[in-house]
């Protein structure tokens, strides 16, 4: 199937893209999103504002126990480097954000990328924050670091991840850095 002609032609067609994806299982999913070009990336964000509420719920389903990870398979708009994962937890005694790292082919490079995700300032955003890190994380994860030195700093200091729902499992997001919108985004898919 040709999930392309169902999310932008004629136009964005937000609510059957959404039905085909929720639809497919997570393998359609994950092809759906590695068939994304940046161009149907950025107008899928566009569209999703407003579409589908995010909570933190979307990125670690209600009721996991705190530590667990919950992986979310994704890919970005950059030229290279574009397959990653970003993956999440509910942190012990906190209700109001997640921590997280991204876990991509350049991590020995870039460093693990923490971040804290929580409610954003528009209604039914969820903000990847890179300005926080968490401070615990699961017992495999990469030590934390925060992303004001090295080469990190370049690749997520002073940025925030803006997301929007899509579909159950998928997300989208652009990036914000130093408080202006940069021209990246990326397409998340929460494994089962």
């Amino acid at each position: 199937m040709d999930y392309g002609v169902a999310l932008l032609e004629p136009a964005v067609n937000l609510h059957r893209f959404a039905e085909i994806l929720d639809g497919v299982g997570h393998p359609g999913r994950v092809a759906a999103m590695n068939r994304m070009t940046p161009k149907q990336m950025a107008e899928l964000y566009e569209a999703a504002k407003g579409f589908r509420s995010l909570t933190l719920d979307h990125f670690v389903p209600a009721g996991t126990e705190p530590l667990k990870e919950v992986i979310h398979e994704g890919k970005n708009s950059l030229a290279a480097f574009t397959s990653f994962q970003k993956r999440f937890c509910r942190l012990p005694e906190k209700t109001d954000e997640l921590g997280g790292y991204n876990h991509q082919a350049m991590g020995w490079f870039t460093g693990p990328g923490y971040f804290v995700a929580h409610d954003y300032t528009e209604a039914g955003e969820i903000g990847i924050d890179y300005y926080k890190v968490p401070g615990v994380k699961p017992e495999a994860w990469p030590a934390i670091r925060d992303n004001d030195g090295g080469i990190g700093q370049f690749v997520y200091g002073k940025m925030v991840d803006v997301m929007r729902g899509v579909s159950e499992h998928v997300s989208i997001g652009r990036a914000v850095r130093n408080g202006k919108v940069a021209d990246n985004w990326f397409v998340l898919v929460r494994q089962p």
